[in-house]
This record gives C-alpha cells, structure tokens and sequence, in this order.
C-alpha cells in the first residue's frame, strides 16, 4: 500500500506549516502520509552535507517518491517560481521519469510568500511543470471550497497558498487553513479512487 507523499521546501517554517496542515486533511481519508524535505542547495560540496536535517522533517529519497501514492508539492515564491532547492531535487528525477514510475498518480501544489502579490500563482504553475512531464495528475481547489470565494489572503483554484510576510510572521487565517486541508483530502482521495495507494 502506498503513501501520500508531501514533499516541501521552507526557509522561514510557513511552507512547512502548510505541509503539515495538509497531511492533517489528507489522514482524515485513512492514507498514510509521509511529510519531506529537500537540503538547502549552496556552493557547499554534497559530500561534506549532512545527511538528515538538524531539525524537521527527514529529506525525501527517490524511493519515497517512486513508491508515492500521491505528491503534494511545495514551496516558497523565488521570484514567481519554485525555490532552487526544490527545482534541484526534481531535477534528478529523469530516472523516475524514463521508467515512467509518477504516470498516471495525482498531484497538487502549494507554496506561501511575503507579499500579497508575491507570485503565487506563477509558483504554483511552475511547479506544475515538471510534474505534468512525469505525466501526473494535476488536482487544483474547486470554487465549491468555499473557502477559496471567502479567503482576503491566500488561496487559489490552483492550489494551496498562505501570506507568509517577510519572515513568515504572519498568522494562517482560517480560510488558508481550510484550503490547506481540502487540497490534501483531495489529492488523498485521487489517490484512493484511483487505486494508487
């Protein structure tokens, strides 16, 4: 039996925040969840790195991603896109890709930034990239969410989202929260419906 994987990069803890509010709305459907980072990427040699983080959620292994019932996928905004630790990771899937072992599983995304209009949306979308060339498939939030109509700060039909603040200070409203937990029950559900796990 497979598990839903959330796999996510934090610098400031809101991403990771986000993961976590996500695997809560994804256990509510009975699917194991396992929550996983990426190492930072810097000019420090990979050798010398530490293997498992000082704190937090272990670093995810292609393994972990190949047996995947399910991704969610997040990151903080880099300039309207994904942050290059991530971008990093996925770029040494090229072997999960040729064996095609993500074809057909469902996926979703979510990412924070410091500004209201710090490029969520564009982030989103760029995550959704690599994840339609493994062949996944891609799960949004429906408008039935009606959190996605209330929300005056993050959320949208593309996926999760949270207005973190410049040092991720600030609180999770309600409807984030709301929109955090639906996008996991979704991808969870895919996954059940679609005998992937």
């Amino acid at each position: 039996m497979g598990h839903l994987l959330i796999l996510y990069y934090s610098r400031h803890g809101s991403t990771r925040r986000m993961a976590e509010y996500i695997a809560r709305g994804a256990g509510e459907t009975g699917i194991e969840t396992l929550l996983r980072t990426v190492p930072e990427v810097s000019p420090e040699c990979d050798a010398v790195a530490p293997e498992v983080p000082e704190s937090g959620h272990p670093y995810c292994t292609l393994e972990e991603l190949r047996d995947c019932s399910g991704l969610v996928l997040g990151s903080p905004t880099r300039f309207g896109n994904m942050a290059a630790p991530l971008k990093h990771f996925l770029d040494q899937t090229s072997g999960l890709w040729m064996e095609g072992a993500l074809s057909g599983k469902p996926a979703g995304v979510f990412t924070s930034s410091a500004s209201l209009h710090g490029g969520q949306e564009s982030t989103l979308l760029s995550m959704m990239l690599p994840l339609l060339h493994h062949g996944m498939l891609i799960c949004g939030l429906p408008y039935s969410e009606t959190a996605l109509i209330r929300t005056r700060s993050g959320g949208t039909p593309y996926g999760a989202s949270h207005l973190a603040g410049a040092e991720g200070e600030e609180p999770f409203t309600d409807e984030e929260i709301a929109l955090c937990k639906a996008l996991g029950r979704r991808v969870a559900t895919l996954a059940r419906t679609l005998g992937t796990d």
